[in-house]
């Protein structure tokens, strides 16, 4: 390893459905060193606990820093902030009580931190607010922020401040598009996230597969050695022109269209930040897309917002969860 910088320097990490990354972030918001994992499929809340600690440890590696005592992460669920703890996280292993993450992962850092302070934040709303600060909506008072991966998140900055509510503002996934439609993961029916969130779009996929529909998606996942249909698999699928792909995909994009278009009749924000693991690796050719789907659906459509994919990429939530 080469000589450590001695640069007050924090530490981040992003826990999604099928990734972990981790960031070593310093005092002007430069990311210094980067790492990621796949989140464990099975093992539960134990086995992640100890992919998130590891990535922490191989982003300092690559930064040339020591870890610092503080980690920040971003997780999908609802966070406890004082409690250290998460729940509903459905799209993790074995996530489906409250979960006492920060306990879980400082013991893991305990063997070289000492003290280690670790706390949580939503994962959407961490990735929103490195965005307002460092990322796409820095130069924008107001937007709302679609967050398109395993599921749909979101989150509405309003006068460049996150607008929490009660606790949960923004879950734009949920956002019911479709009255008594598709299933949704998190159990009601019509929602965004049952047409567009990769989790479902896999269901789907596989679904129609067994029925006989033809597709190479699960065949790209093989030769990737992915067990899952993650974004890259899907961009590929894109790509070579795979037809239940594009059908699937296009759905999707109306389904965010309907939802962020009435989150925009309702709060009249500036713009429409896209990001997540699919808005990120599809881009601005989708971004594209999703505000041409928009337009029937705005009571103002002379006045579109701004849609544009996320400035921080892939590192917008573990950006954000350093800034904790």
């Amino acid at each position: 390893m080469t000589e450590e910088r001695t640069l007050p320097v924090r530490a981040g990490v992003d826990l999604g459905g099928t990734k972990i990354q981790a960031a070593i972030v310093g005092p002007d918001g430069a990311v210094l060193g980067s790492a990621r994992r796949a989140t464990p499929v099975e093992g539960g809340p134990g086995s992640v606990a100890a992919a998130i600690a590891s990535a922490a440890h191989d982003a300092a590696r690559a930064a040339s820093v020591a870890l610092p005592a503080r980690l920040g992460i971003g997780t999908p669920g609802s966070v406890d902030v004082q409690q250290g703890t998460v729940s509903g996280a459905r799209n993790l292993s074995g996530f489906d009580g409250a979960v006492p993450l920060a306990e879980l992962v400082a013991r893991e850092l305990e063997a070289e931190v000492r003290a280690p302070r670790v706390v949580l934040g939503n994962d959407v709303g961490v990735a929103l607010d490195a965005e307002a600060r460092l990322g796409a909506g820095a130069d924008l008072a107001s937007f709302v922020g679609v967050w398109w991966g395993t599921g749909v998140g979101g989150g509405v900055v309003l006068r460049g401040e996150r607008w929490h509510g009660r606790g949960a503002a923004g879950e734009i996934g949920h956002v019911v598009v479709s009255i008594g439609g598709r299933r949704c993961p998190c159990g009601r029916r019509g929602c965004v996230e049952a047409y567009a969130g990769r989790r479902a779009l896999e269901e789907r996929a596989r679904r129609l597969a067994a029925r006989g529909t033809p597709t190479r998606l699960f065949k790209i996942a093989a030769r990737k050695n992915r067990e899952r249909l993650t974004s890259g698999v899907w961009a590929r699928a894109l790509e070579d022109g795979d037809e239940l792909a594009g059908r699937l995909v296009d759905r999707a994009v109306r389904a965010i269209a309907a939802g962020a278009a009435s989150a925009v009749n309702l709060l009249d924000v500036e713009g429409v930040v896209v990001g997540g693991g699919l808005g990120t690796r599809l881009g601005p050719e989708y971004a594209e897309r999703i505000a041409a789907a928009m337009q029937p659906h705005l009571f103002r459509a002379e006045r579109p917002p701004s849609v544009r994919v996320s400035h921080l990429g892939d590192l917008a939530g573990a950006v954000g969860a350093a800034l904790l």
